[in-house]
């Protein structure tokens, strides 16, 4: 897989002796970071750095990314540096195996290590048979760094966790240091075997370069976020329902299928349950059938309800994961108001009758205005004035007109009888002239 990664300090194109590279496992352990750790590794080798330092907070992930990123360090052509940081980080799962891979293996205060149990989508443990080959992988690790195997092991069959203090106690990790620039001094003079060579380090002081994941790729790891993963969830299914209510929307459809596929493929690369990911497809039925009735019935309480307890059991939180309490709020509010009350409109809109085209008047009867047409004027039909023709003979004001053809905004027409539309009073039926004559009174000898 090429790996496309931007780095914020210097570019590596020749020897750079005395620079410490740091690499970042953050998040969750997928291919995009162990192709990057894997190139990282080995372009500060080619560049003849001094070390690599891989500073680590993840709560685990895939374990053939976590192979691939073991094998890489365990290949490595230069020594690599294991640091659990900053204070609160973890090395749970994927990462304890990371960790337990590397030359020199330290943590700051107040991290932790372990929790490395093979889990499921159930949120149980995995199989006997996959359990005690984790835990076989994880003692052949420690075995080969030199360090406690019984307690690396435990962190596989037993799901033990220990802080920092307590691994530097148990002998599985070699220092406690309370940053970066500290832990370079305190492995300075430190011997290692870097492919079958015995290196001494001379770190002191080395100046540490950040080389980050970036990118396309670096956009994509960023992705596969608990957080993210819940809201893509139900942001793609709204936007779905959205489209099969009001069709003819690609757009909307196209997006919500987008973030739906993000979401499953978050959900895999995550320690997800089946208690929370049946929840969520109860909470989506239940709105579906909301939808039929919009309004925010009975479903839709009931949908919400589901949504709660779905984001809440989703993940398994013993390995750090977990949809945080605020996204699960704006969710649940954001769910509640577009099924309650944007699908109810939007199926209002479906309902409404076809608007109909200008063509749609061809056929219809009005009335002749002003002073009728001769040949042209203005009528009126269905309450609407139209700049109108006639092709026969004038028709007066006030005369009933049928339309018989449209060419851009006006209309031809024609005479429909001599009666009038109903409720037309007795002027609309006589010409304009002669109304104004009619309208005059008239003395016994005729003249006015």
């Amino acid at each position: 897989m090429i790996l496309i990664v931007g780095t914020s300090g210097v570019a590596h194109a020749q020897s750079s002796e005395g620079t410490v590279v740091r690499l970042h496992l953050d998040g969750v352990v997928d291919p995009f970071v162990a192709d990057y750790l894997e190139r990282g590794i080995a372009d500060a080798a080619a560049a003849r750095d001094a070390a690599v330092l891989i500073q680590i907070d993840t709560p685990g992930g895939l374990d053939s990314s976590m192979r691939q990123i073991t094998q890489a360090i365990l290949g490595a052509q230069i020594p690599v540096i294991g640091y659990v940081a900053p204070s609160g980080a973890r090395a749970a799962s994927a990462g304890a195996f990371v960790l337990m891979s590397t030359p020199l293996a330290a943590m700051a205060p107040g991290t932790n290590v372990g929790a490395a149990t093979p889990v499921g989508i159930s949120g149980a443990t995995g199989s006997d048979k996959a359990v005690q080959d984790a835990a076989a992988y994880m003692r052949s690790l420690a075995e080969q760094q030199g360090r406690n195997a019984d307690v690396a092991a435990s962190f596989v069959s037993d799901a033990t966790s220990i802080s920092a203090e307590q691994a530097l106690a148990d002998g599985t990790i070699e220092f406690v240091s309370s940053s970066a620039e500290q832990l370079l001094t305190d492995v300075d003079g430190q011997q290692v075997e870097v492919a079958g060579t015995p290196v001494t380090l001379h770190t002191a002081g080395d100046p540490i370069v950040d080389q980050e994941l970036g990118g396309v790729v670096g956009f994509l790891h960023g992705l596969i976020d608990p957080n993210l993963a819940f809201i893509f969830f139900w942001l793609g299914l709204a936007l779905i329902v959205l489209e099969l209510i009001v069709p003819g929307h690609i757009f909307s459809g196209t997006v919500g299928t987008i973030l739906l596929i993000l979401a499953i493929v978050s959900f895999g690369l995550l320690p997800v349950r089946i208690l929370g990911i049946v929840l969520l497809v109860g909470a989506a039925a239940a709105f579906i059938a909301e939808a039929s009735r919009p309004g925010l019935g009975v479903w839709g309480v009931l949908g919400l309800a589901l949504l709660v307890l779905g984001g809440w059991f989703l993940y398994d939180r013993a390995d750090g994961a977990g949809v945080s309490g605020w996204v699960l709020g704006m969710v649940a509010v954001v769910i509640g108001l577009f099924f309650g009350l944007v699908v109810a409109k939007a199926r209002g809109l479906r309902n409404l009758p076809p608007a109909a085209g200008p063509e749609a008047i061809v056929g219809e009867e009005g009335i002749a205005l002003g002073a009728g047409l001769d040949p042209s004027g203005v009528v009126r039909i269905n309450a609407e004035q139209w700049q109108a023709v006639t092709t026969g003979r004038r028709i007066p004001g006030g005369a009933r007109i049928r339309a018989t053809a449209i060419d851009g905004f006006t209309i031809t027409v024609e005479p429909v009888g001599a009666g009038s539309l109903p409720g037309a009073t007795r002027a609309q039926e006589i010409p304009a002239t002669d109304a104004r004559s009619a309208s005059r009174p008239v003395d016994e000898r005729g003249t006015t």
